[in-house]
Parts: structure tokens; C-alpha cells; sequence
């Protein structure tokens, strides 16, 4: 994936829109914006001025390449919810364990 596409990507998760609500905006297909987010197409200038518009930018702001302190901040963000996901996954791994033993008690006593 290129800067760009990686860009075009971070926006439009910052909007919490999905790839079918940007490409309805552009009025475009869904493939034809994914291949935009991932590089595989090229962008043109009168394609860039729409996404920049969508997202209240100017062109010059989309095609900047440095880290910008929003940006940071929803990275920072993003890993932080990324690690309370994993800490509930082995929450939940935890508890299957639980009511798999219970499940196995019960079955024993039931036996008995």
C-alpha cells in the first residue's frame, strides 16, 4: 500500500466511514476506491481534488506525507484499544476454560 492509499485510508477511518460510503461519495464502485486505498491505481489530479474535498482538505494537505499530530493521536489511540481487545480475548479464552470444567463437573456428579 502507498502513502497515499494509506492516507485515504486513515481519513476515512477517522470518519468511521466505510470504503462503500467513500465510494458512493466519489461516486465510484467499491473496487475501484479499495484499489485507490491500496495503491494499486493510480490517482488523478481531478480525482485527488475530490477525495481532498470529501475529506476538508486541500490537495497539498492530502499529498503531505509527514505524520500529523491527529494522526499520531489516533495511531496511539487505535493501539490502545487493539491491546483492551486482546486483554478481553483472553478474557473470554479464560471463561470458555471455566464453564468447560464446570460442564465437566456437572457431567461427572451426573454420572455418579
Amino acid at each position: 500500500m502507498n502513502a497515499l492509499g494509506k492516507k485515504i485510508r486513515l481519513l476515512r477511518h477517522q470518519k468511521g466511514w466505510s470504503q462503500e460510503d467513500v465510494a458512493k461519495r466519489l461516486d465510484i464502485s467499491i473496487p475501484a476506491f479499495s484499489k485507490i486505498e491500496t495503491g494499486i491505481t493510480d490517482v488523478n489530479l481531478s480525482r485527488l481534488d475530490q477525495i481532498s474535498r470529501l475529506f476538508g482538505l486541500t490537495m497539498v494537505q492530502l499529498l503531505a506525507t509527514n505524520d500529523s499530530e491527529e494522526e499520531k493521536k489516533y495511531v496511539s489511540e487505535l493501539a490502545v484499544a487493539n491491546k483492551k481487545l486482546q486483554d478481553r480475548d483472553t478474557e473470554v479464552i479464560e471463561l470458555q476454560k471455566k464453564v468447560i470444567d464446570l460442564y465437566e463437573l456437572l457431567h461427572k456428579k451426573s454420572t455418579v
